[in-house]
C-alpha cells in the first residue's frame, strides 16, 4: 500500500479543533502525521484550495440489497458515496428479505468487500421481518457486527417491543435507531399537514405523528438507559423533545436530512410554465417536507447541538415508482452524490454554519454516534479522508448519477462545493466510468 501526502490543504477536523493549513501524512491506511510534514511519500496531492477533512460518513442510506437490486445495489450505492465524498455508510435493514439474521448481515458485508469503494456499515433489524411484533436475534446480530438495530421504514409500534428492544440493546452495547411515527396519526397523508396540504386538497401527515413518537422514545430510552438515536427528524415538536431529553441526560442522539433543512411543503405550490400546479412527485418523501416554520427549527436544532448528524436519507426509486400521481408514488429521494453540494449552497454559503460545524455533522458526530471508526485525522485513526473543492460551481444532473436511480429534488440545481477527492483506507477511490 502507496504512502500518500496530502500538501497545503486547508484541513478542518472538528474532534481536534483543527481549521489550518497543514499537510496530512499517510502510511499504511492510517494517518501518520497532520502539521508541518517534511517526509516524502509514494504520492503527492495537491490540496492547495482545497478542505481536507476526516471522511464524510452518511449513518442514513437504503441501498435496496438483498432485494430490489433494479433500483439500486450495493455496488452502485457506494460509486455514488465515493462520488459524493462519503467513506461510509451505515445502511438500513428494510430490505427484501430484511437484514434480520446473521446471514443477510454477512451479504451485506461481502457485497461491499466485492465493490471495494466506501466502508458499509449494516443495520439490523429490531423485529423479525420487520413485522414490529417478535423481537429478532438482537445478540446474533451484534455478533455479526451490525452496528444498532431498526425497523426504519416503519416505527416500533408497540411500546412493550420498544422498551424490550431498548432493554437488549443496552445489554449489546448498540443503539436503537427509531423511526418515529404515531401511524394512528398518519396512516393515509401524503405530505405536511398545514396550510399547503388544506390548499392541495391533499390528506396530511401531521407534524405531531413524530413529536408523540419521539417523546415515547426518549421516554423508553430514560427509562432503560438504552442508547437511543432519532432518524430523519423533521419537526419543531420533535426536536424539542431531543433537546429536552439531553438536557435530562438520556443517551440519545439525532439526525436530520439534507432535503428537510433546506426544502419545505411550500415547494408543491410550484407551477410549470402554463401555471398548473406540477404536484412535483421528487418533493414526496417519509417523514415529509414540513412547514418553513420546522426548516428554522431544525437549523436551530443544528446549531445548539441538539441534531448529531445530517444525512442523506438515500431512498432510490424506479422511474416508474415517481411517475404516477402525487398519491400513489412512491416516498423517498436520493442524495449521496447531491448531499455535499446541498450543504455547502444552502447552509455554509449563506452563514447557518461554519466548515467546522458542517464537518462535525457530516463526519466527526456520526462517528461518534454509532460509535464506528473515522470522523477524525488523529494519527493512527483509519485513512479516511475527503477533499473538497468549496469554490466548484457546477449544476446537478440526476441523468449522470452513478446511483441507479433519479429521484431527486435537486435535479437542475446550480450549486457550489464538490468532492475533489475521496480516500478510504489510504487508497484513492473513484467511481467506475458510468
Amino acid at each position: 500500500m502507496s504512502s500518500i501526502l496530502i500538501k497545503g490543504g486547508r484541513v478542518i477536523d472538528p474532534g481536534a479543533g483543527r481549521d489550518a493549513t497543514a499537510d496530512v501524512l499517510i502510511e499504511r491506511g492510517k494517518i501518520v502525521e497532520v502539521g508541518e510534514v517534511t517526509s516524502t511519500a509514494d504520492e503527492v496531492i495537491d490540496a492547495r484550495r482545497r478542505i481536507v477533512c476526516p471522511g464524510l460518513i452518511d449513518v442514513h442510506v437504503h441501498l435496496r440489497e438483498p432485494g430490489n437490486d433494479e433500483t439500486e445495489t450495493i455496488a452502485t450505492g457506494v460509486a455514488a458515496a465515493v462520488a459524493g465524498g462519503f467513506t461510509a455508510v451505515v445502511c438500513m435493514p428494510n430490505t427484501h428479505p430484511p437484514v434480520d439474521t446473521p446471514a443477510a448481515v454477512e451479504f451485506v458485508y461481502r457485497q461491499s468487500v466485492r465493490a471495494a469503494l466506501a466502508r458499509v456499515y449494516p443495520v439490523g433489524t429490531v423485529t423479525k421481518g420487520r413485522s414490529g411484533a417478535e423481537l429478532a436475534e438482537l445478540a446474533a446480530l451484534r455478533g455479526a457486527d451490525v452496528v444498532g438495530f431498526s425497523d426504519d421504514g416503519d416505527p416500533v409500534a408497540d411500546a412493550e417491543v420498544m422498551r424490550r428492544a431498548l432493554q437488549y440493546a443496552r445489554m449489546l452495547d448498540l443503539p436503537v435507531i427509531t423511526h418515529a411515527e404515531d401511524r394512528t396519526l398518519s396512516a393515509g397523508g401524503v405530505m405536511h399537514e398545514g396550510a399547503v396540504s388544506a390548499r392541495l386538497g391533499l390528506p396530511g401527515i401531521s407534524a405531531e405523528s413524530e413529536a408523540a413518537a419521539v417523546a415515547r422514545d426518549v421516554t423508553l430510552a430514560e427509562e432503560t438507559g438504552a442508547r437511543l438515536h432519532v432518524a430523519h427528524v423533521s419537526t419543531a415538536g420533535a426536536v424539542e423533545a431531543v433537546r429536552r431529553a439531553k438536557d435530562r441526560g438520556v443517551r440519545v442522539t439525532a439526525e436530520a436530512c439534507v432535503h428537510h433543512l433546506t426544502l419545505s411543503d411550500t415547494c408543491l405550490l410550484e407551477r410549470d410554465d402554463d401555471g398548473i400546479l406540477k404536484f412535483d412527485t421528487s418533493y414526496k418523501m417519509s417523514p415529509p417536507l414540513r412547514s418553513p416554520d420546522d426548516v428554522e427549527a431544525l437549523r436551530k436544532g443544528l446549531r445548539d447541538g441538539t441534531i448529531d448528524c445530517i444525512v442523506s436519507d438515500h431512498a432510490p426509486h424506479p422511474l416508474e415508482a415517481k411517475a404516477v400521481e402525487f398519491t400513489e408514488a412512491a416516498f423517498g429521494v436520493i442524495g449521496l452524490e447531491t448531499s455535499l453540494a446541498v450543504v455547502v449552497t444552502e447552509l455554509i454559503a449563506p452563514g447557518v454554519l461554519t466548515w467546522l460545524e458542517a464537518v462535525a455533522l457530516l463526519s466527526t458526530n456520526p462517528a461518534r454516534a454509532l460509535g464506528l471508526p473515522g470522523g477524525t485525522l488523529e494519527a493512527g485513526s483509519p485513512a479516511d479522508v475527503t477533499l473538497i473543492d468549496p469554490e466548484c460551481e457546477w449544476t446537478i444532473d440526476a441523468s449522470a448519477f452513478h446511483s441507479l436511480s433519479r429521484n431527486t429534488p435537486f435535479d437542475g440545481k446550480e450549486v457550489k462545493g464538490k468532492a475533489a477527492c475521496t480516500i478510504v483506507g489510504g487508497e484513492v477511490k473513484t467511481a467506475p466510468v458510468r
